[in-house]
């Protein structure tokens, strides 16, 4: 089987993902699949409602099953597949989580057109705090500064 073919493979596995979510009403129509070395090593579909939990994405889901079943935060040398363009936090996640490539199948104006829509929260990030639709007000900064001065000068860090 050629690269080509395993990744139609991988992501015709987070569709179908998605699909039986829907028909199960166990959550959003999504589905993401984790490989690393051409090896699943995580999938899951949107858990969103099953265990309200709004950050529980498919993206998000398999990513903290990779990273138990690594036992690492650390996902390099792997590729997420997922059935739809991941939205701000996934996205956000699946760096974090320092995967190397992203392969999806539906966009994130496809989702808009089913109610998914994200755009709001990318216009939400660029606009200045006061402008936001949930206000912030910063607190304490002096205060918290010193959890920041610990860990710069920590030996026992682990960075990330």
């Amino acid at each position: 089987m050629d690269s080509r073919d395993q990744h139609i493979n991988f992501m015709r596995i987070a569709i179908r993902l998605s699909e039986q979510n829907v028909k199960k009403a166990l959550g959003g129509p999504f589905g993401a699949v984790i490989v690393k070395d051409g090896k699943i090593i995580a999938k899951s579909a949107n858990k969103v409602t099953l265990k309200n939990d709004p950050t529980a994405h498919a993206e998000i889901s398999a990513i903290r099953i990779a990273c138990k079943k690594s036992a690492s935060f650390d996902l390099s040398g792997c590729v997420i597949y997922t059935s739809c363009e991941p939205c701000p936090m996934c996205l956000s996640a699946i760096y974090w989580a320092h995967i190397d490539k992203i392969y999806y199948a539906n966009t994130k104006e496809n989702a808009a057109g089913i109610g998914f829509d994200d755009q709001f929260i990318y216009q939400e990030i660029a606009k200045p705090h006061a402008d936001r639709i949930i206000k912030s007000e910063q607190l304490l900064q002096d205060e918290a500064s010193d959890a920041f001065s610990l860990w710069n000068e920590s030996e026992l860090k682990t960075e990330y």
